[in-house]
C-alpha cells in the first residue's frame, strides 16, 4: 500500500449488462467505473466530484461490496475488501461505513430511529442490552439530536434531522472510514451548512477519514484536503485542494471551476466553452473521454488513452490529459 495511506483502491472497474429482445441476452456493458485507482490517507477528506452519472455514486457502493466489483482491489490496512469472504467483509464492515444520499428512503420506516441507530450494534453483537441503549444515547447527542426523539419514526422528522439519524448510525460501529454519497444534496442550503458542520465537528473528535462524493464544488472545498475529478467512470484529476482550485490541469476540471456562479457581478472571468452533452457509458468515445467536449482535443486524443501522471513540480497532482503541459 502506498505511504500513510488507510485504503488504497488499484484499477477497480464495475461493469453493468445491459440485456434485451426475448432471451434477454447480453446486447452491451455500462461502463460504471473504468480502471480507477486512489488512496485515502488516515484522517484526511478525499473529496470525489463530477457530473452526474460519471459513476461517483456507483464507485462509492463498489467500494462498500454493496454493488460486486467487476474487476480490481480495495485494500484496507492490507485487507481486501474486493475479494474478501462473507465472513471477513462481515468483519471489515465495521470499519468502513456508509452515509446515503437520501435521508427519506434511507431509513426504514417501520422502524424508530432510535431502532435504526441501535440495529448495527445488535447484527454485530455489540456490548450487552444496557451498553447498546448507552451507546445509541451517546450517538444521538453527538449528532445534536435529544435521546428522547429514539421513540419516534422517520417520517416525523425534517431532511435535515433524518440525516442527522444517518450519520449516527454510520457511526454506531466506531468506523475509521466514511463514504458519504452526496450526504446534503437533497437537504434545504440552510440545512447542508448544519450537516456539513457536524460532519468536520465528528471528523476532529473521533479521526474520521472521509471520502466525500458530491457535484457541488463549493462544498466540496469547504471540506476536502484533496480532490478527484471524476468524468465517464474515470479519474482525469486528483491533487490537494489548493493546486486543483487554483491551477486545474485537465480542461474538464477548468470546465466545473468556471461553472460556478460567482457571488460578485462586477467580477468577470474568461470561459472556454465545453461542447454537448456527456457521451454514454455503454459506447464511450475512443481515446480519452472527455475528446468530443474539449476544446483542446487534437487527433492524438482520440487515439490514446490518456493515464494520471504529474501535472507539474508536485507529485500529488496528477492529471489524465496528454496535452496538460501545453494547456
Amino acid at each position: 500500500m502506498t505511504d500513510g495511506s488507510l485504503m488504497e483502491v488499484r484499477h477497480l472497474r464495475k461493469h453493468y449488462p445491459v440485456r434485451g429482445g426475448i432471451f434477454g441476452r447480453q446486447r452491451d456493458t455500462v461502463k460504471a467505473v473504468e480502471d480507477v485507482s486512489f488512496h485515502l490517507r488516515a484522517g484526511e477528506t478525499l473529496g470525489l466530484v463530477g457530473e452526474s452519472g460519471c459513476g461517483k455514486s456507483t464507485l462509492g457502493r463498489t467500494l462498500m461490496r454493496l454493488e460486486e466489483p467487476t474487476e480490481g482491489d480495495v485494500l484496507f490496512e492490507g485487507r481486501n475488501l474486493a475479494r474478501a469472504s462473507a465472513a471477513e467483509l462481515f468483519s471489515l464492515r465495521r470499519d468502513v461505513q456508509m452515509i446515503f444520499q437520501d435521508p427519506y428512503s434511507s431509513l426504514n420506516p417501520r422502524l424508530t430511529v432510535g431502532e435504526a441507530v441501535r440495529e448495527p450494534l445488535d447484527i454485530h453483537r455489540l456490548g450487552s442490552t444496557a451498553e447498546r441503549s448507552t451507546r445509541v444515547d451517546e450517538l444521538f447527542e453527538a449528532v445534536g439530536l435529544s435521546p428522547q426523539a429514539q421513540n419516534r419514526y422517520p417520517h416525523e422528522f425534517s431532511g435535515g434531522q433524518r440525516q442527522r439519524v444517518g450519520v449516527a448510525r454510520s457511526l454506531a460501529l466506531r468506523p475509521r472510514v466514511i463514504v458519504a454519497d452526496e450526504p446534503v444534496s437533497a437537504l434545504d442550503v440552510s440545512v447542508q451548512g448544519q450537516v456539513l458542520n457536524l460532519l468536520v465537528e465528528l471528523q476532529r473528535e473521533l479521526g474520521l477519514t472521509y471520502l466525500f462524493i458530491s457535484h457541488d464544488l463549493s462544498v466540496v472545498e469547504y471540506l476536502s484536503e484533496r480532490v478527484a475529478v471524476m468524468y465517464l467512470g474515470r479519474i482525469v484529476e486528483i491533487g490537494d485542494r489548493a493546486s486543483i482550485y487554483a491551477a486545474p490541469a485537465h480542461p474538464y476540471t477548468r470546465a466545473l471551476l468556471e461553472s460556478v456562479p460567482i457571488a460578485d457581478p462586477r467580477r468577470r472571468r474568461e470561459r472556454v466553452p465545453v461542447q454537448g452533452e456527456t457521451p454514454s457509458a455503454v459506447n464511450p468515445p475512443s481515446g480519452c473521454a472527455f475528446h468530443p467536449r474539449c476544446p483542446f482535443a487534437v487527433d492524438a486524443c482520440r487515439q490514446q488513452v490518456p493515464v494520471l501522471e504529474a501535472a507539474g513540480e508536485e507529485e500529488d497532482h496528477l492529471v489524465a490529459c496528454i496535452r496538460h503541459d501545453e494547456i
